[in-house]
């Protein structure tokens, strides 16, 4: 395909923008880069710190709560970090998209890359965390998992980033639509408190939010969403992620022609 093409011709190009646009957010600040990894860190103690030693909670079947909640929070930061940063990156390089010879195909990729150093800073530190906590994780599980999720933010994203691109008040209504994503998907609460009502249980299951939440988190505490529900909540994760690069990369390529006109 020619994104795929686009994106592997370009992807040292791709991987330096990225990495130059990640420390450029912060050049002006004493700290540097170290912002990007101390602000979403803080976020996500001080999350820890209000569950589990104020409101003393306990995740499921009574594993610390911290070991239940930082996978899930470490991956709903990748993706919604993925989701608003791409979707608003053409706009962000505007000056790369009236250059005739650039190749606009990669810069929600650019974006992605950027995003991905803090994300995968998070996923260690929600490793290391586990292990003090005595939960090892499953290695194979893990590389899977950040394999599906930067695959469904990929295709999420070459629909976001175009409509975005040419309607900008898209950006102000996807944010919300992310914050209520946020509190659809069992980070802070678990799955098993919807058991009194089924349908809205299943719904909820076969969300890619979810799917990719609960994936990561299996990682830690023995689960497996790959077989779960006889793999089926897997095939509609893999279903939706298809649709959705499909379909945005046919609405991305329709529109990539007035980019340079309405930025």
């Amino acid at each position: 395909m020619e994104f795929i093409k686009a994106v592997w011709k370009n992807k040292k190009l791709a991987w330096q923008l990225g990495r130059n646009d990640f420390k450029n957010r912060f050049a002006n600040t004493s700290l540097g880069a170290l912002w990007g990894f101390l602000q979403p860190f803080i976020f996500m103690i001080m999350y820890v710190i209000v569950f589990q030693f104020i409101f003393k909670q306990s995740g499921p079947e009574g594993c610390p709560y911290v070991v239940w909640f930082m996978p899930g929070m470490a991956m709903w930061m990748c993706i919604n970090d993925g989701i608003m940063g791409a979707s608003g990156s053409i706009r962000a390089y505007s000056y790369l998209v009236k250059k005739v010879v650039f190749p606009v195909d990669i810069i929600p990729i650019i974006s992605l890359l950027s995003n991905s150093i803090v994300a995968i800073f998070l996923f260690i530190i929600a490793t290391i965390v586990c292990i003090i906590f005595g939960f090892i994780p499953n290695v194979l599980m893990i590389i899977y998992m950040i394999f599906a999720v930067y695959c469904f933010l990929i295709a999420v994203t070459r629909f976001t980033s175009a409509v975005a691109t040419l309607v900008p008040d898209f950006s102000n209504l996807l944010g919300i639509i992310m914050q209520l994503f946020f509190w659809f998907t069992p980070i802070v609460w678990d799955l098993s408190m919807l058991a009194g009502h089924p349908l809205i249980l299943k719904i909820l299951q076969c969300m890619p939010f979810t799917y990719l939440v609960t994936g990561f988190r299996n990682c830690f505490m023995g689960g497996n969403i790959v077989t779960q529900g006889n793999g089926v909540y897997t095939i509609i994760f893999w279903a939706i992620t298809i649709i959705m690069f499909v379909w945005g990369n046919y609405i991305f390529k329709k529109s990539k022609k007035d980019f340079a006109d309405v930025l």
